[in-house]
């Protein structure tokens, strides 16, 4: 049986809350195990790191990922280089692993134009806020790949709270009429920002709503990394595979939860209490994978003590490279959404610019 022919609440799970294995283990040798764990502590380090420029004004709002390093890193892994990302607004480990510089998030979390910039060789698609315009962008990429004959994959990153947006309905519908090589993946980390998981949808799971479209779904562990890069690695095989014979796209609903704020804008001890919270901060996916790896003898205090080091130095470095770059100019908030700039476009933007004009450049920043 593959994880294709579960029931949809028959949740995929390789390590219990405790590191220990419940599941198929992957094949995935020592060094990859101890990158994959490296990735997740970089992940959760700099989200820490960027929260905290934001709250120094040093950086604009910021979406934090902590909690869903599971899902982030374990789904990641799992992509060829020449496969393609398409992210939200929070996938910022996801993105590392697949080769965007820290420097480029942090970029954009300052408000920098360069930070939509991927490296040439980097197939990471540009942030989205809008939730899940992002999912046909996805699928429309995804088939005209296969019309060119290419054997590339293409993985669709959104929230729980996107299920709800004719967005999410489009994307896979047409995904799935047109069988291309997609992967849906939904973090469902049980809050779309105040609204509750179960405030969006009177199914059982969102990993059913697969059945709608006519393609594969599955839920899972979205905190065990190593479940999520099980799922993920048959998703992918299906998708690069021209004559399987089930349907190339593939929904994976993976269950998490994120331990802070939706964005630095947001307060989440309005709607949630503390006593959920804690209850999966007990399932935290990278104390669960140090676990596992610690049992096998792979990790010990000494390599967790030089992953940390490491870690910590890495992101000082990226930092320092973010913020001796010049600060944006003013002109790039109008720049950027539409070829031509619209006439009532250009008037706000005189405006801004002669107020500039008028208090001077360090003034007007500081404002």
């Amino acid at each position: 049986m593959t994880v294709f022919d579960r029931a949809y609440d028959d949740t995929v799970r390789v390590l219990d809350e405790d590191g220990e294995v419940v599941g198929d283990v992957p094949d995935l040798d020592d060094d990859s195990l101890v990158e994959m764990y490296r990735h997740m502590r970089l992940a959760r380090h700099f989200d820490g790191r960027a929260v905290s420029l934001q709250r120094q004004g040093r950086m604009g709002t910021y979406p934090p990922l902590s909690g869903q390093e599971g899902a982030q890193i374990g789904s990641a892994y799992a992509l060829d280089a020449d496969d393609w990302m398409v992210p939200s607004y929070r996938e910022h480990g996801a993105a590392l692993v697949h080769g965007l510089p820290l420097k480029q998030t942090l970029l954009y979390w300052m408000g920098h134009e360069d930070g939509n910039h991927a490296p040439d060789d980097v197939n990471v698609f540009p942030v989205a806020v809008p939730i899940a315009s992002q999912v046909p962008h996805a699928t429309g990429a995804a088939w005209a790949s296969k019309l060119r004959g290419e054997n590339d994959a293409f993985i669709c990153y959104f929230g729980d709270g996107a299920t709800s947006e004719g967005d999410f309905h489009e994307g896979v519908n047409f995904a799935g009429v047109f069988d291309t090589p997609t992967i849906f993946f939904c973090n469902n980390n049980q809050w779309a920002i105040s609204v509750p998981r179960e405030r969006q949808t009177r199914s059982a799971t969102l990993a059913q709503k697969a059945e709608a479209y006519g393609i594969d779904g599955v839920q899972v562990d979205g905190m065990d990394p190593l479940a999520v890069y099980g799922v993920t690695t048959a998703a992918l095989e299906k998708a690069r595979d021209p004559d399987a014979d089930r349907p190339r796209p593939t929904l994976i609903e993976a269950v998490q939860y994120r331990f802070g704020a939706h964005t630095t804008a947001d307060d989440p001890t309005v709607y949630r209490d503390d006593e959920e919270v804690e209850r999966w901060k007990a399932k935290d996916p990278i104390d669960r994978l140090e676990s596992y790896l610690r049992d096998e003898g792979v990790l010990d205090d000494e390599r967790v003590a030089e992953i940390e080091s490491s870690v910590e130095a890495r992101v000082a470095d990226a930092i320092d490279e973010a913020e001796s770059m010049a600060r944006p100019d003013v002109r790039e908030l109008f720049e950027h959404a539409y070829a031509e700039m619209p006439p009532e476009l250009q008037r706000q933007y005189e405006a801004l610019a002669a107020l500039r004009d008028d208090r001077g450049d360090a003034a007007f920043l500081e404002e």
